[in-house]
């Protein structure tokens, strides 16, 4: 076994046979730590770095393990037959996967020489280098691009999105993954025809984009903040009505050019 297999990460979560987050049934690694604070965000639990406990159905539970590489395929090499079938594999996601660049970097390069198909969801927030590094052992990179309106980007999410618009346009450059776009739908933030179309416009200028994916915003993830003794920082916003997301689906695929879908 080759020494980065023994790389120690920092993870939250491993869910398998899922059939969002990248082609066919997947196995998807959740990363701890982000550099962005986003309203809306469904896993709060992988926002912070440190182990945490979080009350889940009034019991305590650990939030945060540290694994090897090797730990992890060995969960992931279970469902092989399946990638197989449906040519499903690895998904990275977290958190932003690239907090953690050494670990993140050694699980793509093990899943790749396992020959098992590989994907990450990110919104590009971290150094070019970074990046670069794991671009030759990725297979598909589903990247979050939530407004190009880099104040309103930092009042909803804390940061603004310079580098990560410029990081799009490099990592669509390199030709070296295949590229999807994917833009959470958020009420009062992105859900208006106007920011969905900047958004479709800047994504159709890119070279090598497979397709842009509308993900409507859910509550899923408010009983967590619960869990985690914070309040949920949307308060009672509704998710988007069927009539809104077709709306912003047709903006998109007028203004983009692209393959455009709701969900996945």
């Amino acid at each position: 076994m080759e020494d980065y297999w023994k790389t120690k990460g920092r993870i939250f979560d491993i869910q398998r046979y899922s059939i969002h987050d990248g082609d066919g049934i997947r196995t998807i690694v959740f990363l701890k730590g982000c550099v962005l604070r986003c309203r809306w965000c469904c896993n709060p639990e992988s926002q912070e770095y440190g182990i945490q406990t979080m009350m889940v159905q009034g019991e305590p539970k650990v939030i945060g393990k540290d694994v090897t590489v090797a730990e992890v395929m060995e969960i992931v090499e279970k469902d092989r037959p399946y990638y197989r079938r449906t040519g499903g594999g690895m998904t990275l996601s977290g958190g932003e996967s690239l907090c953690q660049p050494e670990f993140a970097t050694a699980l793509l390069k093990a899943a790749q020489e396992s020959g098992i198909h590989t994907a990450m969801e990110s919104m590009g927030c971290a150094d070019w280098e970074v990046i670069e590094r794991i671009l030759p052992d990725l297979d598909q990179y589903l990247l979050d691009i939530k407004h190009m309106d880099p104040d309103k980007h930092r009042e909803f999410t804390g940061k603004s999105n310079e580098l990560m618009l410029e990081n799009a346009k490099k990592i669509a450059a390199s030709g070296l993954t295949e590229l999807s776009i994917r833009i959470p739908v958020i009420p009062g933030f992105n859900d208006t025809p106007e920011e969905i179309r900047d958004i479709a416009l800047f994504a159709g200028s890119l070279p090598n984009v497979k397709r842009l994916h509308l993900l409507p915003y859910h509550r899923l993830g408010q009983d967590k903040y619960t869990g985690l003794g914070r309040e949920y920082p949307m308060g009672d916003v509704e998710p988007p009505t069927q009539e809104t997301m077709q709306i912003l689906l047709d903006t998109a695929e007028k203004n983009s050019g692209l393959e455009c879908q709701i969900g996945g």
